[in-house]
């Protein structure tokens, strides 16, 4: 592992971090907040999964997390959202497939199998790798992501539900398959047939019989992507008759921004802190 930069905040430290992953074959770079009382002991973690288009740097710079994640002390991990390097398959005028774009899904379709192993990655490889070298309770952990990052972090949550004491989301795509933003892009990862998708997509993953205790949703009123990419009100539906608690924010005049996601993340912090 390399460090690129550290730099004390709020008492903490705010770290970038690369190294070779195994799981995607190149080069990958992460973000970690280890907040001041880890000096004493391990701390509970909370993982963010960023959304279309960016990398472990959007929030890091904009999502204003560090000075309640020094108060309560929790360690933020924040991983990039897809593989990065000159031989990583990409479609460079498509922001909504290839680099940035990786769903946080295992592709099984040439040419992206080679790289394009998210899912593995954020479950498997980082997770080694942080219980290795930072000051983690690997016991209390916590899980959230905005958009596409919230989409990942639902059906990951649905998926390992013993790992992960909490789960929350900014806007998140529930329904992949139907979406407009993932639908091609779930294709052309994973192949034509629509049941290898299922365990990718929140709603699909409930009707199959996942099952996560709680989550907490925030979603503006006034994102433009809300009807035809990301329809929370889909999980809503599906959840009915089960026992999965749902608390869904619908927020007057906020968009799809880190303006809405900064305003909103204290109250998320909090949340988890209660829970892990």
């Amino acid at each position: 592992m390399k460090t690129i930069s550290e730099n004390l905040s709020f008492g903490g430290t705010q770290g970038v971090y690369s190294h070779a992953s195994q799981v995607c074959g190149c080069d990958m770079t992460f973000a970690v907040f280890v907040p001041p009382q880890a000096k004493d002991g391990p701390r509970p973690v909370l993982w963010y999964l960023s959304g279309l288009t960016c990398t472990h740097a959007n929030v890091m710079e904009k999502g204003e997390y560090r000075r309640l994640a020094a108060e309560l002390g929790l360690i933020i991990v924040c991983p990039d959202t897809s593989p990065r390097g000159d031989d990583v398959a990409d479609e460079a005028d498509n922001w909504q497939m290839g680099k940035g774009a990786g769903f946080y899904l295992d592709a099984t379709e040439e040419p992206w199998a080679k790289h394009y192993r998210m899912y593995s990655y954020i479950t498997e490889e980082l997770p080694a790798l942080i219980a290795a070298h930072f000051p983690a309770d690997m016991d209390r952990q916590g899980i959230f992501g905005h958009s596409m990052g919230g989409h990942g972090a639902m059906t990951i949550a649905l998926k390992i539900p013993d790992r992960y004491k909490s789960c929350s989301a900014f806007a998140p795509i529930v329904n992949p398959m139907t979406s407009f933003w993932s639908e091609p892009g779930l294709e052309k990862y994973l192949g034509s047939d629509r049941t290898a998708w299922r365990p990718y997509d929140a709603c699909a993953l409930v009707e199959d019989g996942a099952r996560f205790p709680e989550f907490l949703i925030d979603q503006g009123k006034a994102d433009g992507f809300l009807d035809n990419g990301l329809k929370p009100w889909l999980f809503e539906e599906v959840i009915k008759g089960t026992d999965i608690k749902l608390t869904l924010n619908m927020r007057d005049g906020y968009d799809h921004s880190y303006y809405f996601i900064s305003t909103f993340m204290e109250d998320h912090l909090r949340w988890h802190y209660s829970r892990i």
